[in-house]
């Protein structure tokens, strides 16, 4: 039985969560404020955190990141307002897997968490994957492990999967819808999420590496091609 930790300082939310989840299968934690939240992330390794970005004592922003620098591969949903784009992105920059948007229906969030479980658990398993060598890029699988000549690249979970998905099919152009559906296992109309993760991962990656590889296709998604930074293709 997955284990849920409920970050949320509004008890009725708090409560209306706990049982629905529960009523789910899952097995939940709740905290009502960050500082709690922090110490039980640290004494029972949840399976996923739902995040309410405006708590007391530590805001949701902080704790995502003090959550990321314990534990990089749980799952962290965040909770954020409809009309607040700002805070999404923030969220997400700082170490947030997914988010969803108040209002919201108990069915979608359950589906998201059953996604991203879905996604660790994948992870975890599937050790069969090739080491992929472009460039002066190497992507390894089996260690989550990413480097550029012999630096190492630290990507998030999703991060990982969108390059390594990328990499794996050079040349194919993915919709965002397409990326969503392989990547977070359904598909959402959330096309700036996938931006924020690619934008990430350029970043991180181009900006030590003797080659651009993703390739922007404006209106439409992307794809990986390897260009020397002299603007000739790469093998």
């Amino acid at each position: 039985m997955a284990q849920i930790l409920v970050i949320e300082d509004d008890p009725v939310i708090n409560k209306t969560l706990e049982y629905n989840l529960k009523r789910a299968g899952f097995s939940v934690l709740t905290a009502g404020d960050g500082l709690v939240g922090l110490n039980l992330m640290q004494e029972e390794k949840p399976d996923l955190v739902l995040l309410d970005l405006m708590l007391p004592q530590i805001d949701g922003f902080q704790l995502c990141k003090e959550i990321r620098s314990n534990d990089p591969m749980v799952p962290v949903l965040m909770v954020t307002a409809l009309e607040d784009e700002s805070d999404m992105i923030r969220g997400l920059n700082l170490g947030a897997d997914d988010y969803i948007t108040k209002p919201f229906s108990m069915a979608e969030l359950i589906a998201r968490i059953k996604a991203n479980l879905r996604r660790v658990h994948a992870a975890g398993v599937k050790k069969s994957r090739e080491t992929i060598k472009i460039g002066d890029l190497t992507i390894e699988p089996d260690n989550y492990l990413v480097k550029v000549g012999d630096i190492e690249i630290r990507l998030r979970p999703k991060e990982f999967e969108l390059l390594r998905l990328l990499a794996s099919h050079p040349g194919t152009l993915f919709n965002r819808k397409e990326l969503a559906e392989r990547v977070w296992g359904y598909g959402f109309s959330a096309s700036r999420t996938i931006d924020v993760h690619i934008k990430r991962i350029r970043d991180r990656i181009e900006s030590v590496s003797n080659y651009n590889y993703i390739k922007t296709v404006h209106g439409v998604g992307y794809r990986f091609l390897v260009e020397e930074k002299n603007g000739e293709a790469g093998n």
